[in-house]
């Protein structure tokens, strides 16, 4: 299974990356959405885990772009500014989040819940 990672702070892509390796993933990783758009459409990613708060372009205008690409992606959406509404919005979509900073266990939760979907 490949999971795509994109957050701008190398910090939490590494933290992430890590943990989905050794929970048998395959995992790229991008700094932004230009390079997440290109990740997506040379891979055949499963999962996507993105940021919403980025320089130039933000996850949200990834998000409306990963909608033209495939429908099968799950995503996962990981940010420290998720509000219950955006919950709530993100859910409808069948979009998951996962509020900043997170633990392991909310990772793995999450994980099994997306992926159960």
């Amino acid at each position: 299974m490949k999971v795509l990672i994109v957050d701008d702070e190398q910090l939490v892509r590494w933290f992430l990356e890590r943990a989905l390796r050794r929970w048998g993933y395959d995992v790229i990783t991008a700094a932004n959405v230009k390079e997440a758009i290109k990740n997506l459409k040379d891979n055949n990613v499963d999962i996507l885990f993105t940021d919403l708060k980025m320089p130039e372009e933000n996850g949200t205008v990834l998000l409306e772009k990963v909608s033209d690409l495939t429908d099968s992606l799950k995503v996962v959406v990981c940010s420290a500014f998720i509000t219950p509404e955006m919950d709530k919005e993100f859910r409808q979509r069948g979009i998951y989040s996962l509020k900043k900073p997170f633990k392991l266990e909310e990772l793995e939760n999450t994980l099994k819940l997306c992926l159960d979907q």
